[in-house]
């Protein structure tokens, strides 16, 4: 049985400051995906994941304070590659994936476009670029663990307030459209497979109490290939967990 979390930390060294790393050794998990690390690795104690017995792999944007991805792993990888081959993402530091045998997991912070026109336009083509590069990948890397911050609400359940965000960012029709036809390529929504309650969220807003009021979205996912479906276990949101904006996301399957 592997146990893999996936967390957006909104930045590592202020999760790190927050008791992150104590809940990292109390919670155990096998395999750990970060986003918005927003650090190089050189300022970060990886010292401190070591000693829990992790080994730490990062990607960097190269903008300092913003981005990054991350995998820590207890599980040796067979091979880690940084980045999807795309310069301008990853500049970005989006995508960080390791090989374990035949199963690949990657943690992928995708872009947000809620600052303006501009950075919706980057994730419009960052949205089609990244289902190619799945589509390529998948040849080769039949089973795969995508897990990360998608920036995106796939449906009206898995947001507060869908009529009054229906012209948001995150949830606008055709990135909804998107993530549908992304997981009707051959993945399971693995939280999904699980739970179809309502109010089940992954990231909450500073403003206005929005995470003591349970005001939130789901944007953050692992998502699994369907050739995987039968090794799935367990899948849920550690919304307890308030180290960041974000909160992680765990999966469970058995994997040899």
């Amino acid at each position: 049985m592997a146990k893999i979390i996936s967390y957006n930390l909104n930045g590592i060294r202020s999760a790190m400051s927050k008791g992150f790393i104590e809940w990292l050794k109390s919670s155990n998990p096998d395999i750990v995906c970060l986003q918005e690390t927003k650090a190089q690795p050189e300022q970060i104690d990886i010292s401190l994941f070591k000693e829990l017995g992790y080994s730490v792999y990062f990607h960097s944007a190269q903008k300092k304070g913003y981005s990054g991805v991350g995998i820590l792993t207890k599980i040796n990888p067979d091979n880690i590659t940084i980045g999807c081959g795309i310069k301008k993402y990853d500049d970005e530091g989006r995508v960080i994936r390791a090989d374990y045998g035949d199963i690949s997991v990657m943690s992928v912070y995708m872009p947000s476009g809620s600052s303006g026109e501009e950075r919706q336009a980057f994730k419009m083509e960052w949205l089609e670029d990244f289902q190619n590069y799945i589509d390529t990948l998948k040849k080769t890397k039949k089973n795969l663990i995508i897990c990360g911050d998608y920036n995106i609400c796939h449906k009206s359940i898995d947001i507060h307030n869908p009529i009054g965000n229906a012209k948001s960012s995150g949830f606008l029709p055709e990135e909804r459209a998107w993530i549908d036809g992304f997981i009707n390529s051959g993945f399971i929504d693995s939280f999904r497979h699980f739970n179809q309650d309502p109010h089940q969220y992954s990231w909450w807003s500073y403003r206005a109490n929005s995470r003591e009021k349970n005001l939130g979205w789901r944007i953050d996912y692992n998502l699994v290939s369907e050739t995987l479906k039968e090794k799935l276990r367990r899948a849920v949101i550690l919304a307890e967990a308030k180290h960041s904006d974000h909160c992680p996301i765990l999966l469970e399957l058995d994997i040899d």
